[in-house]
């Protein structure tokens, strides 16, 4: 189902010459996007070039986003800096009560490697291939940027888990403690952000957006939950190391999918010039059954 919305020059006539240019320019707007759209190289097993380009690119705007951000966007910070706040508050007492059971935490241990590495790992691959073998161009593009995401995701958590150099729960004296020696013993550790956490969040973000079913983000945020969940009672993490590496993750995953998504909401409008009894006019429509 679409809805159209057209403007014919006899209604528009106020606009005069301006009217005019804006519809010119309108129309070549749209053509250009839309062949700049089909013959832009893809990211693929036979352009890896063109993949690793995105992940650089999507990397610097990533890092350098929160200093773009506009004044009231700033206001979404101040959860994210509550709740971190609140669970770095509750760490130590969250891990006291996990308690010590060396079988237990290598089964939570298996579930998380298996949920936040494997599991998405081996989805891209599949995904990509079925995708290029059916002629599926959804789930062939899903699998590319889930791969790219979890890329960006990885890279930015390497960063991050060296510059804040916090011990895990089973390092140091169990507490977490941030850089618990200065500069003499670094790096002590990269418990925060949760590299587990930050992967399978982003990769359920891109999943979710394009398949944008209700079964399918019960299932991937299902998963990404217990995922994180695992590692703290594996005692690999804290509940904040957790916490922030899913923020960032679901953050990565969703500026990789507005980025490079074509099934981006963007991309559901169409342009075009059409003649009516009123006269000459253009119309705009947005397709809802993409």
């Amino acid at each position: 189902m679409s809805i159209a919305v057209c403007l014919a020059s006899k209604h528009v006539a106020y606009w005069g010459m301006r009217s005019r240019l804006f519809v010119m320019l309108l129309l070549l707007f749209s053509a250009n996007a839309s062949r700049a759209q089909a013959t832009a190289p893809d990211c693929g097993l036979k352009s890896l070039q063109i993949c690793a380009l995105h992940v650089a690119q999507d990397e610097v705007g990533i890092v350098t986003g929160p200093f773009h951000l506009s004044a009231p966007n700033y206001l979404w910070l101040l959860p994210f800096g509550a709740a971190t706040g609140i669970a770095l508050d509750t760490d130590n007492e969250a891990i006291r009560a996990v308690g010590f059971d060396t079988s237990r935490q290598n089964e939570f241990r298996r579930v998380s490697d298996y949920g936040g590495v494997y599991g998405p790992s081996a989805a891209v691959a599949v995904g990509y291939i079925a995708g290029s073998v059916t002629h599926d161009d959804r789930l062939r593009e899903t699998a590319v940027l889930a791969g790219e995401a979890m890329a960006d995701s990885i890279i930015l958590n390497t960063g991050l888990g060296y510059a804040i150099d916090r011990q895990t729960p089973m390092q140091g004296n169990g507490k977490g403690d941030f850089w618990p020696h200065g500069t003499r013993t670094w790096p002590d550790g990269q418990s925060m952000p949760s590299d587990h956490s930050i992967l399978v969040w982003s990769f359920a973000h891109v999943v979710a957006s394009q398949y944008n079913g209700i079964a399918t983000k019960l299932i991937v945020y299902s998963l990404a939950t217990t995922v994180s969940a695992s590692r703290v009672m594996a005692r690999e993490h804290f509940p904040s190391d957790v916490f922030v590496g899913g923020a960032l993750g679901y953050f990565i995953g969703g500026y990789v999918v507005q980025r490079r998504s074509t099934e981006s909401s963007w991309n559901h409008f169409s342009v075009s010039a059409l003649r009516t009894r009123n006269g000459n006019g253009v119309q705009l429509s947005y397709d809802f059954s993409r």
